[in-house]
């Protein structure tokens, strides 16, 4: 039987669902500041709506873009030190805009091999060559970009001006490590070649001020022509962004079908999302509690000998192996009050199933507590496959910089 989880409205930072009748804690979710239900958040909502109404009504290039959307852009563009940002409805939809833009047919796009599928659907769909390099191996990347072109499919290609692009999340969504965004940038300006970098769950969280992987690995937001990133994350609204020049960004409105062809974010959402930007800045606590509940689940799961990645981002993996096991785990959890969904294949690479537990600055210590004693409780029930799950952690120690929180 499927379960749809439903918010009990248990308080503005709640980090509870309810599910079948059941409360239960949430521990896989993105709203990692807990501004999802921040009361200055939810208030900008409704007076935006009130005023625009619900929706935006058209495309941006004809009358859907506002007041709202220009405020936002501004105000994303001066967070993430870029010259212009450009809103986009989803995160998806930004990066098929931000790949496209600056590749096409005979260029090569390399990509992290556990990049977002967004950002692999966007290479496939930019025409240009998709090469994948191993997972956070900018030396990889860098001896790809100094391979021979190869002939096809470029050689009936008449342009000589044939680009590449390194293409790599931030921070990894299923591994919560980081990319070495440093090195990837010099390999880029060694190589001729433009980086993207996809920060969805870094930006809020990351950073010495929460502006992300790139602030917290101490790298220069110019080293890096195209940042995206999302508000349905951290700042806990709706809808993406690009930043980068003001030459990129005329060319996303000009070209980018992802964008051109749909209608524009509401201008409610707009307004909510400016004002979780705000708060995420004055309440400057809320990522530092969720980092150290991070370290809270760390330090008692290594004392209980639950298997840990090397990471100690806000997203702790838990590879147990099969589908079997970590569906196995999800259940015993559930059975404990506490939400934490299975990851499988073909979301993870094969054999490295595992439970993805988030954490949410609207956790409490006592509820990170009760997740590691039932966590222990579950794994020593049914544990994992160990050679399987040792192998997958022995990759993930074995890739571990000292860029990695």
């Amino acid at each position: 039987m499927e379960r749809f989880p439903e918010f009990p409205g248990a308080g503005p930072d709640s980090a509870e669902v309810v599910v079948e009748g059941r409360r239960l804690v949430n521990f896989c979710g993105n709203d990692y500041l807990g501004l999802s239900r921040h009361p200055a958040v939810s208030a900008a909502l409704r007076d935006a709506a009130g005023h625009w109404g619900v929706g935006s009504g058209a495309s941006h290039l004809v009358t859907g873009h506002g007041i709202e959307h220009e405020r936002l852009e501004q105000a994303l563009a001066a967070f993430v030190g870029r010259e212009r940002a450009l809103l986009f409805s989803t995160g998806y939809m930004a990066n098929l805009a931000a790949v496209a833009a600056l590749a096409g047919r005979g260029d090569r796009v390399l990509l992290d091999r556990l990049c977002h599928a967004s950002l692999i659907d966007a290479a496939l769909l930019s025409g240009g060559r998709l090469q994948r390099y191993p997972h956070a191996d900018a030396g990889a990347a860098a001896r790809m970009l100094q391979a021979p072109r190869g002939t096809a499919p470029i050689a009936s290609v008449p342009r000589q001006d044939h680009t590449a692009l390194i293409v790599t999340d931030g921070l990894f969504s299923m591994d919560g490590d980081l990319a070495p965004i440093g090195e990837l940038a010099v390999a880029a300006e060694r190589h001729g070649a433009q980086l993207i970098v996809d920060d969805a769950h870094g930006l809020g969280v990351l950073g010495g001020s929460g502006r992300g992987t790139l602030e917290h690995l101490g790298v220069a937001p110019e080293r890096v022509a195209v940042l995206v990133g999302t508000l349905g994350k951290a700042f806990g609204t709706f809808g993406a962004f690009v930043a980068g020049s003001g030459a990129l960004i005329e060319t996303l409105i000009q070209s980018a079908r992802s964008y051109i062809y749909t209608t524009a974010l509401p201008h409610a959402l707009a307004a909510a999302a400016r004002a979780a930007l705000e708060v995420s800045q004055r309440e400057s606590w809320r990522r530092e509690r969720v980092l150290a509940l991070t370290a809270r689940f760390r330090s008692g799961a290594s004392a209980r000998g639950v298997p840990l990645s090397p990471s100690s981002t806000p997203i702790q993996p838990i590879i147990l192996g099969s589908a079997e096991a970590a569906l196995g785990a999800s259940r015993a959890l559930l059975q404990s009050g506490l939400w934490v969904a299975a990851i499988r294949p073909p979301t993870v690479p094969a054999r490295t199933a595992r439970l993805r537990i988030t954490f949410s600055a609207a956790h409490t210590e006592a509820q990170v507590d009760a997740l590691v004693a039932a966590l222990a409780d579950a794994l020593r029930e049914a544990p994992a496959e160990n050679v399987l799950a040792e192998h997958a952690l022995d990759e993930l120690r074995a890739r571990s910089h000292p860029g990695r929180l």
